[in-house]
Formats: structure tokens, C-alpha cells, sequence
């Protein structure tokens, strides 16, 4: 009886579980001292786009150390070892303590040839070198002649660079985008920001008369010009960076300036803002250790920006809570705990493993749709804009898919589906996130959110369907080889059910017809696994088909519409009809009698190929009007991807002998 109690109750303390997990990960975290939390909630302008301190943080680290956290011991102070490993308080003490944070091993740099070239250390753990980051300190004295080899492989096609070359490039984006954060709030190499900037707006009188005189050959105070002049020099350069825009606009404009850009416009007349002074006393604050200063300049920051710009702290606010949630990273981590439960379940007949992996299915799935549905408030955009969000999205139908597969055929599959789609897309979006900010500005060419609510999410839902039949052709192929559970026999009218429902949901009523014939088909011969998990297949590959067609004829007319003709060959547009021909193919194959079962299966992992292909292997071309999703990273992944699936392929095309569910059985109840 306690067996039987314990069994049941598995799956809700589970998920409770999980659940409280996910809910303590949303807590903010504590300021025991400087308040860099709320530093983190002041609004800023990078790459065109509004956007919290803590995002820009987070981004910035990710692209320049690859992650999203520091650790700095042991090159930190006592007092900064606590205060110092989360992105924004990293970012805080780039833009107003640099003496400090160019000593922090920040910088990946992990080609031997540029290590080399740079002169920096080799691997040494007595003197605390990992022999892969590095400080901007340990660079800087080879930056002069790592410009002229950055300007010399800029000059070489992106696609012709070596591995050492392509290393370059990276780590000047890197060291570009660590400068213009420098420069933000105040000049790299000011020793006291607050003192200086007081001087410099004592100086901007006498400095702008002795530069008038100096023009019409009047005699003027040489030292005050000199110093004038060198103030303008700093103050350009630092615009010149085109540095975060942290100045709000004035009233009546719309336009946030850097602060070397209004420090300039100081000199013709115009006050130095007080946003740029509040800054300056947050600098001095942590320069020297002042908790009590940096907490209380923070507030009078923070009041700075209210009433007028109230709208602006709020967006920020909310996008500095959705960055503490991080829903798509804790719904991959319960993805994969809900997939090994059901992997578990199949090897011990455990219902209770089974019903707990559907449980944190549900779970992740719910973790999942928070995260979409609150980037898509926060974007003002439908859920695909770019590559990141297109494998959000493509998990998200791919889980969708699972789940509904498993609520009608209850055996693990459904589950596994969805687990294995999830973790593998989010993955992919972790990794595209190490490009930037994630939610950028669109391109005017995708500046239409009808396109985007049509076109787009119809061809992502046919990537997404059609990587859902790929996955279940490769449990048949996994299963067939290695176990001999595809010969395990379940209820035939489930697949009626599971037909109709696919269908309606994904083709609506067109799509239920389909699905209630191959329902019928299966509920009429009475499948066994192995032909549940083929006609799973063939239902998911019709869906495919359907909406590839649509988003690529929907693509053709947004096409007329932007750039005046239909259909250009574009290596892109090329890539979604291949998917469409791919997925045609195979249904006229089935229909045709040419494939059974493991033809059908293997045609299926191909389309796992077809539609990777299309996804990132047309953008890598660097060619075309799409090439906006452009990713060369990507490559060496994409290709053992296509390695690997060509290797299922091979399994399953091994003698049906070699099969543990087959190779026992009489030839004829073999599938072809």
C-alpha cells in the first residue's frame, strides 16, 4: 500500500519540487553592500535598443568571456570577491573603476597562434594563468600591432579566414566592445571623473574665449588653450567610440546621447546634464569605497529619470526580472530531467517514472511558454525575429507536438520528444545568444510584424514538424537496433484519437481529416510500437509539409512586397523549398508504395539534414538578401550534426537481422 501511495504521489512531489526550484532561481539577488541590483535597472541605449544596465552586462560578458558570470579570485580585493562575480557588477566596475576591472582576467583567448602573437602567458596555475583568459592590461601592450593584423585580416573574405584569422576577428569585437564600455560614463583614463568634470565646466568659458582669439590671431592663454584643447580631444574620442547612450533626450526629442557627445556640446553653450554629474559622484563612489556615496548618487540617479521617464524605468525593470528568470535555461535543465525519467521508464515498465517525466514535461513546457510569451511582450514582436528566437520557438512547437503525442499513446515517446527537442533547441539558442543581445533591432527588410506572425512562424512550424519526425526516426532506429521493444503491442484506437487531435491542432480542419485517416488506418490494423512510432511519423510529416508550403508561398508574396519580385533563387528562399520538395518526396514515396516502415524512417532522419540546412547552413554562405542570420560559429556543429544523422541512417539501413526487434522474427513480419 505504501509502494502504491508513494508511486502516485512521485510525480506531484516531483514537479513541486522542480517548481519551488525554478521559483527560488527567480529571486533577485541580495546587495549586502553596493546596490548594483539597482544599478542594473537604469535605462540604456545600445544598438539601437532600449534596454536595462543588467542586460547590457549580461550581453557584454557573454560575447567577451562566454559566460555570464566572473570568477575573480584570486586577482579581486577581499571587498570585491563577493560583490564582483555577477555580470552587472563586473559592468559597473568597467565603466567607473577601469584601474580595477583591466586587471581581471575577462578576455577569452583560446588560439595558441594569437596567444603567441600577443605575447600573453601560457598556462601557469601557480601564477593563477588558465592559459584561456586574459586582462585587458595583459593585452594592451600589443595592441598597436594587433590592429594593424586585425586591419590586414579584415581585407580576407570571411569565408577564405583560418581558424587563427577567424580568432582575430573575435577578440578585436571583443576588446572593441570592452572600449566603448570604458568610455561610458566617463574618459578611460580619468583619475577622478567628479573632480574633473567640475574643471572642465570651469574651464569651458576661458577655453572657448582664448579659441575664439586663437582663430581671429588675438593673443590668448596658451596653457588654457592647450587644456581646453585636450579636454575636446578626450571628449571626441570617447563619442567617436559610439559608446552606450546613457543621456536621456530632452524634452520634445527622442534621441539618448553618449555622454562624449553632449560633453562637446557643453563647449557651445549647452548645460552639462545632470545625469552626466550623477554618474560621475556613482564613479567616485566606487572608486573609493564609499557604500554609503555609490547607494545614495544611485538614488538621486534613479529620481533623475522620474516622472519623465517612468516608461523607460519600467520596461527596464521588467526586462531585469525576465534576465533573473531565465526561463529558457531552467526549462532545459528540467527538459533533460524529465527525458532521462522516461529513457528510465522504458527500461524497468515504470509508469510512475513515466507519468513523473509527463508531469515536468508539463513543468518545463509551462517554464517555456512564460519565457515566449513574455519575450514577445517585451519585444512588441511576434516570437520569431532572428535565429536565437526561431530555436526558441522551434522547441516550443517540437514540445508542443511531444505532448500531445504522449497524451494519447501514453508510452514514453511523446515524452522523450519533447525532452529531447527542447534541451537540443535551447541549447542551440544558448549558443546563438554568445552573439549579442538576443531581442536587437530588426532590419527594416523584417520591420513587419504581419510577415512575421505569418511567414516566418509558418515556415518555423514546418522546421519544428519536421524535426519532430526526424526524432521519432531515430528512437524507431535506436530502439529497432539495440532493444526489441518495437515489437510491443498498444491500444490501436489511441491512434484514431492522436490523428485527429495533431491534426486539428496543427491544420485545423483539413489537418483532422488527415490525421482521422491515418488514425483510422492504424486503429484498423492494430499497430504495434514500431508501427505506432511510423505512423507517428507520417502524420508529423504531412503537418511538415503543409506548413512549409504556406510560410514559403507567404515569404514569396512579403518578398514582392519589399523588394519587388516573387521568388530570386536566394540561397535561403532555395533552403525552405528544398524542405517542402524533401517532405512532398516522401509522402509521394510512401503513397507510391517505393517505402515501408525503415525507408520511411530513413527519410525522415534525412529531413533532419534538409531542414538543419536550411536553418544554418544557407545563412553561413554570407551571400544573398537573408544573409542576416549569418553565423560562422555554427559550422564545425552543423556539420558533425549532419555526421551523425548520416550515421542513423547507416543503422538503419543495416540487414533487418542485425535488428534486435526484427532479427528474430519470420521474414514476413519484418517491415521493409
Amino acid at each position: 500500500m505504501i509502494a502504491i501511495i508513494i508511486k502516485r504521489l512521485l510525480p506531484i512531489v516531483l514537479t513541486i519540487v522542480m517548481a519551488v526550484w525554478f521559483l527560488c532561481q527567480m529571486q533577485p539577488p541580495k546587495d549586502t553592500d553596493f546596490a548594483f541590483s539597482k544599478f542594473g535597472q537604469l535605462p540604456v541605449v545600445f544598438n539601437g535598443r532600449l534596454k536595462p544596465m543588467d542586460s547590457l552586462a549580461r550581453n557584454s560578458l557573454l560575447q567577451i568571456h562566454e559566460t555570464q558570470t566572473l570568477d575573480l579570485e584570486p586577482w579581486a580585493s577581499d571587498w570585491q570577491k563577493h560583490s564582483t562575480t555577477n555580470a552587472i557588477a563586473w559592468l559597473a566596475n568597467v565603466m567607473m573603476n577601469p584601474q580595477v576591472a583591466d586587471d581581471w582576467p575577462v578576455f577569452r583567448v583560446d588560439n595558441p597562434d594569437l596567444i603567441a602573437f600577443l605575447k600573453l602567458p601560457e598556462r601557469d596555475l601557480a601564477q593563477h594563468q588558465d592559459g584561456e583568459h586574459y586582462s585587458w592590461n595583459q593585452i594592451a601592450p600589443a595592441l598597436d600591432a594587433f590592429d594593424k593584423e586585425d586591419e590586414r585580416v579584415e581585407k580576407t573574405e570571411s569565408a577564405e579566414r583560418d581558424a587563427y584569422e577567424r580568432a582575430v576577428v573575435k577578440v578585436h569585437d571583443r576588446l572593441e566592445l570592452y572600449a566603448q564600455l570604458r568610455n561610458t560614463i566617463q574618459p578611460q583614463d580619468t583619475q577622478n571623473w567628479k573632480q574633473e568634470l567640475a574643471d572642465y565646466e570651469g574651464l569651458i568659458p576661458s577655453g572657448v574665449a582664448a579659441v575664439r582669439a586663437q582663430q581671429v590671431g588675438k593673443t590668448y592663454d596658451q596653457q588654457v588653450f592647450n587644456a581646453f584643447l585636450a579636454e575636446l580631444q578626450r571628449f571626441d574620442y570617447m563619442a567617436q567610440l559610439e559608446p552606450p547612450l546613457i543621456v536621456p533626450p530632452e524634452a520634445g526629442s527622442n534621441d539618448w546621447k553618449n555622454v562624449g557627445t553632449v560633453l562637446l556640446e557643453a563647449a557651445r553653450g549647452n548645460p552639462v546634464p545632470t545625469t552626466v554629474k550623477n554618474y560621475a559622484a556613482l564613479a567616485g563612489a566606487l572608486q573609493s569605497h564609499d557604500v554609503a556615496g555609490f547607494n545614495s548618487a544611485l538614488g538621486d540617479l534613479q529620481s533623475s529619470f522620474v516622472p519623465t521617464f517612468n516608461r523607460s524605468m519600467a520596461r527596464a525593470r521588467a526586462e531585469v526580472f525576465f534576465n533573473q528568470m531565465q526561463p529558457f535555461y531552467n526549462a532545459m535543465i528540467i527538459y533533460v530531467l524529465a527525458g532521462l525519467l522516461a529513457i528510465f521508464s522504458w527500461f524497468n515498465l515504470s509508469e510512475a517514472l513515466r507519468r513523473s517525466a509527463v508531469w515536468l514535461i508539463g513543468l518545463a513546457f509551462l517554464i517555456h511558454t512564460t519565457g515566449l510569451i513574455y519575450r514577445i511582450i517585451l519585444q512588441g514582436r511576434p516570437p520569431v525575429t532572428n535565429l536565437y528566437s526561431s530555436a526558441i520557438f522551434i522547441g516550443w512547437i517540437a514540445c508542443l507536438l511531444g505532448m500531445i503525442l504522449e497524451k494519447f499513446y501514453k508510452n514514453g515517446i511523446g515524452v522523450v520528444v519533447s525532452a529531447g527537442m527542447g534541451f537540443i533547441t535551447l541549447i542551440i539558442a544558448q549558443n546563438l545568444a554568445l552573439d549579442g543581445d538576443t531581442m536587437e533591432m530588426m532590419r527594416a527588410v523584417l520591420d513587419t510584424n504581419f510577415w512575421l506572425a505569418t511567414h516566418v512562424v509558418a515556415v518555423t512550424c514546418g522546421y519544428a514538424s519536421t524535426f519532430v519526425a526526424g526524432l521519432l526516426a531515430l528512437i524507431y532506429i535506436v530502439m529497432g537496433v539495440f532493444t526489441n521493444r518495437l515489437n510491443t503491442v498498444f491500444s490501436a484506437d489511441k491512434a484514431l484519437r492522436t490523428g485527429i487531435a495533431i491534426g486539428a491542432l496543427v491544420g485545423g480542419i483539413p489537418g483532422a481529416v488527415a490525421g482521422a485517416v491515418a488514425g483510422g488506418q492504424a486503429a484498423q490494423l492494430g499497430d504495434n510500437f514500431g508501427k505506432t512510432i511510423t505512423r507517428m511519423i507520417y502524420a508529423i510529416v504531412c503537418f511538415a509539409t503543409l506548413f512549409s508550403f504556406v510560410g514559403t508561398v507567404l515569404g514569396g508574396i512579403w518578398a514582392d512586397q519589399s523588394w519587388g519580385r516573387f521568388w530570386g533563387w536566394d540561397p535561403k528562399e532555395n533552403g525552405a523549398l528544398i524542405i517542402v520538395l524533401w517532405n512532398a518526396l516522401i509522402l509521394h514515396l510512401r503513397w507510391g508504395g517505393m517505402i515501408r516502415e525503415r525507408g520511411l524512417v530513413n527519410c525522415a532522419v534525412f529531413g533532419n539534414i534538409v531542414t538543419s540546412w536550411s536553418w544554418f547552413g544557407v545563412n553561413m554562405l554570407g551571400i544573398g538578401l537573408h544573409s542576416y542570420g549569418f553565423t560562422e560559429a555554427a559550422f564545425k556543429w552543423l556539420m558533425l550534426f549532419v555526421l551523425s544523422q548520416l550515421g542513423f541512417i547507416a543503422l538503419g539501413s543495416l540487414p533487418l537481422k542485425m535488428w534486435k526487434s526484427f532479427g528474430a522474427q519470420p521474414k514476413d513480419s519484418r517491415p521493409a
